[in-house]
């Protein structure tokens, strides 16, 4: 039975908490000054905060050291820019400005009337100045202005629209499929019926930024104050739309920070007022919201001082540090209640940290641990939030055992006194004669303490025995396993990846122009590049020629490929050139030395790295198709990357790499749910060891990792059937999930492992009775800290209340309903523990000689339980 005996490390702890109260009880002004000073001093570093914003959409919210960015890479260096631009060899999106023109109500686009205001709407586009003109900014091939190609084929003229038959996708050489879309061919025919939009391309020269950017903030404004016409609808976006909507969005989150925070000062107050005047806890409420948001302001400016980059993801963790904050105030302000209000100051204190400190420490050991595991993720914007939540719990549990402290001591003083909250008067003693709102400090003359509150008794005479009622329990386990299978259910529909269009606030011109650009341009995916970058591939070999042709078919045979467009190949055109100019391309000699003429004639010079006589990287392009969901981009990904890998296990190998651009946000479906799940397995081991070091029965112990993985389930299924995707912001709640899980499990099963009733039912009841409203005003404090963020208009701050009200709903559901019902189905798991519990109560008076009410207390097991559950406040 010793076993149960694990107080090794939480006596000398707890004693040390004693000893530190009543040093912040004697001096209780060091400690009250001490960090606001703290405070104040580190909160100087917020004036970094702007030159620390870290708000580079691919830097943080795509995997570090993604493969694609190191694809990039070799292609930049094999293939440096040209002064011949070419959209389909861009290593990146390029700088540039774009227009989806649409019919109303979905008509057919293709008509003179709707092309006149087309071309009048690139006239006054191109006309736009703003110290340069679009023509002097643009990028440049043979010496003009990339144009679009739809003009081009009218020849800027509207009525030809009309007249002319334009095949699709491929045009007299010209590619249609990303500038016409929503298209009905004619039957048994290439030719264009109809089409329901045309977009527009206005590329400029990268190498001009400060010029672009002036250029581009006109561009904006010009079709921000554009009237759209009764025929034709105009959506719009530039290459850094999707960057300068991002970076607005934490704006949008600042005032909704100062409701939070008089939310949370509101349900603190209500939750320990009284109707005693003297007894009642109001300024000690309020004080306990301050010291959270001390904690925010003194964690966020060290690591601003320090240099952390400070994520948008980060402008959430306010709101969560706020409502788990104040639930550690709630432990202290319970202990105090509990003792005897007539000893002094440091006394009372020293007893309320004995108590409350064990308990506080290991929640805040749990939440911290799950944030900093979190520093596994690939993502920076995980990494970032994760890195100044943890930190910011950390202060606050310094600040709680420390300012916090100091509050309670000074509140003790005015209840000693017997000083009305408000005023600080002195009013008369209530007692059975003198009633009112000018008396108070009236207490339980027996125990010498404060009166209970009388929440409790609802869940010991009704919500108790109403849960361990026979049938109760059944249709609890029926709720469960129906919870359990749309749990599951939803796991296996849950969508992975972060849309780019999510970036942006709501009602934003951003998720209009994608919203266009997904229902009239999906049929058409990336142009991929497959990049052979070995130096000594015999491109003059047949045979190796042989297993690259082989390796194209490959590629092309692909069901996200276009097998009617042949793959975009300067050696196959070269093998062609050899044909015609009659020079044998299977000789090295002759295969070089025309190679370089070829290149200038033929526009693939851009394609092929051929220097010192030698080929040092070469490239070709396969257009892909119905590329429409995450999905299919995660496939195609996946598709394109092992057929390059098959490729090289050729006869003759060919070393290939693919790369596109896109591909650098695509590589989050190669991580995102393996790294999820890394994570989870390893935070879930972590509260595993806590919880067997917190829970002196290991079959417990597991109840609690059952818990956990329950909430997790939960937590993952159902976001997906609230619309959320797996994506970098979802994984940081899924992360959050597994420490509040922990917080709701390990205390409703030690309080049940460890009560002194006979039978698994009472254990139940006494479990609950301790624990119930606790755990209810504990998710109440925490989901007000968040509530607000489902007003944002950002996609980003909606999620994370989304999840967090699932990750406290399905934690406190587990704790009030599922793990108590579930416990009392394994009696044997209290009993043991419980003629130990027995046994070490015997052994500590034996040894200490204390009275029974002080060896009772001094059980370090019964003080964990009770700190954290006894809703004296409540």
């Amino acid at each position: 039975m010793a076993k149960c005996k694990t107080d090794c490390i939480e006596r000398p702890l707890s004693l040390a908490f004693q000893k530190l109260g009543s040093v912040v009880g004697r001096y209780p002004y060091v400690f009250l000054l001490l960090p606001l000073f703290v405070a104040a001093a580190l909160g100087a570093g917020f004036i970094f905060l702007q030159e620390r914003e870290a708000n580079d959409i691919e830097d943080q919210f795509t995997p570090v050291n993604g493969p694609a960015k190191l694809e990039r890479v070799i292609v930049v260096e094999n293939f440096p820019p040209s002064e011949e631009f070419s959209q389909l060899r861009l290593t990146s999106d390029g700088t540039y400005g774009s227009l989806i023109i649409t019919g109303l109500h979905e008509e057919n686009i293709l008509t003179e009337a709707a092309f006149i205001e087309i071309l009048e709407l690139d006239r006054r586009v191109k006309n736009i100045t703003t110290g340069n003109t679009f023509e002097n900014l643009c990028a440049k091939t043979k010496g003009n202005c990339l144009s679009n190609p739809i003009l081009d084929i009218i020849n800027y003229n509207a009525t030809q629209i009309v007249s002319l038959a334009i095949t699709y996708p491929m045009n007299d050489g010209m590619f249609l499929g990303t500038s016409i879309g929503g298209v009905q061919l004619k039957p048994d025919s290439a030719e264009i019926s109809s089409a329901k939009a045309v977009r527009l391309f206005y590329f400029l020269d990268e190498e001009k930024t400060m010029e672009n950017s002036e250029w581009l903030n006109g561009f904006l404004q010009l079709l921000s104050n554009y009237t759209q016409q009764k025929t034709v609808h105009v959506s719009y976006f530039t290459s850094v739309s999707r960057q300068n909507e991002f970076e607005t969005n934490a704006d949008s989150v600042i005032p909704l920070f100062s409701v939070t925070y008089f939310l949370a000062i509101t349900i603190s107050i209500l939750s320990c007022l009284r109707l005693d005047v003297v007894r009642t806890k109001v300024w000690v409420a309020a004080f306990g919201v301050v010291s959270a948001g001390l904690a925010v302001l003194a964690s966020f400016g060290l690591l601003l001082f320090c240099g952390m980059p400070f994520a948008i993801t980060v402008a959430t963790a306010p709101f969560l540090i706020l409502g788990v904050g104040v639930d550690d105030m709630f432990i202290m302000i319970s202990c105090w209640q509990k003792t005897e209000v007539d000893k002094a100051i440091e006394v009372r204190l020293a007893e309320t940290y004995k108590e409350a400190g064990v308990s506080i420490t290991i929640t805040t050991l749990t939440d911290v641990l799950a944030f900093y595991i979190g520093l596994l993720t690939p993502f920076r914007s995980v990494q970032s939030f994760c890195m100044y939540t943890s930190t910011a719990l950390l202060f606050c549990y310094v600040f709680n055992i420390t300012f916090f402290g100091a509050c309670l001591a000074f509140n003790g003083r005015r209840e000693k006194g017997n000083r009305h909250w408000l005023t600080c008067m002195r009013v008369p003693e209530a007692t059975g004669d003198a009633k009112g709102c000018y008396v108070g400090g009236a207490y339980d003359k027996n125990t010498r303490k404060e009166f209970e509150m009388p929440m409790d008794s609802f869940f010991k005479n009704y919500y108790g025995p109403f849960l361990t009622r026979v049938w109760v329990k059944v249709l609890v386990c029926l709720i469960y396993a129906g919870y359990l299978a749309v749990s599951i259910y939803g796991c296996f529909q849950i969508q992975e990846g972060l849309d780019l269009k999510h970036l942006a606030a709501d009602g934003s011109y951003v998720a209009d122009y994608y919203d266009n650009e997904d229902e009239f341009f999906s049929d058409f995916g990336p142009n991929v590049m497959l990049v052979t970058k070995d130096e000594h591939f015999q491109y003059w070999n047949p045979t190796a020629r042989e297993s690259l042709d082989l390796c194209l078919e490959n590629f092309q045979n692909l069901t996200m490929a276009d097998s009617d467009l042949p793959p975009i190949s300067w050696l196959h055109v070269y093998e062609q050139f050899g044909m015609n100019s009659g020079f044998d391309v299977d000789n090295e000699t002759q295969f070089k030395s025309h190679l370089t003429a070829f290149l200038n004639y033929s526009g693939f010079s851009q394609d092929v790295n051929f220097t010192n006589n030698q080929i040092h990287a070469s490239r070709m392009f396969v257009q892909t198709v119905n590329i429409r969901t995450a999905i299919d981009e995660k496939n195609m990904l996946n598709a394109f990357r092992e057929t390059a890998d098959e490729c090289g296990k050729l006869q003759t190998p060919v070393d290939l790499i693919v790369y596109h651009p896109a591909f650098i946000y695509f590589d989050q479906y190669a991580v995102i749910i393996t790294n999820t799940i890394q994570n989870i397995i390893v935070a879930t081991c972590a509260m595993l060891v806590i919880s067997l070091l917190l829970i002196p029965n290991p079959l417990c112990s597991l109840w609690v990792t059952f818990a956990i993985a329950s909430v997790i389930v939960g937590v993952a299924g159902f976001m997906a059937l609230w619309d959320v995707s797996l994506d970098s912001v979802s994984m940081i709640n899924l992360v959050i999930c597994i420490g509040f899980s922990v917080d709701f499990s390990a205390h409703i099963s030690y309080a049940f492992v460890s009560s002194e009733k006979s039978s698994a039912n009472e254990k139940a009841i006494d479990a609950i009775t301790k624990l119930g409203y606790p755990i209810v005003q504990g998710a109440v404090s925490t989901i007000a800290g968040v509530v607000v963020l489902a007003a944002a208009k950002s996609y980003i701050f909606r999620t994370f209340f989304k999840i967090m009200f699932l990750v406290i709903l399905f934690g406190a559901i587990h704790g009030i309903v599922f793990i108590p019902v579930f416990l009392t189905f394994l009696s044997t798991c209290g009993q043991t523990c419980s003629n130990s519990h027995e046994e070490n109560k015997e052994n500590l008076r034996s040894s200490t000689n204390e009275p029974q009410a002080e060896t009772d207390m001094s059980n370090s097991r019964t003080r964990i339980v009770e700190a954290h559950t006894d809703p004296d406040c409540y």
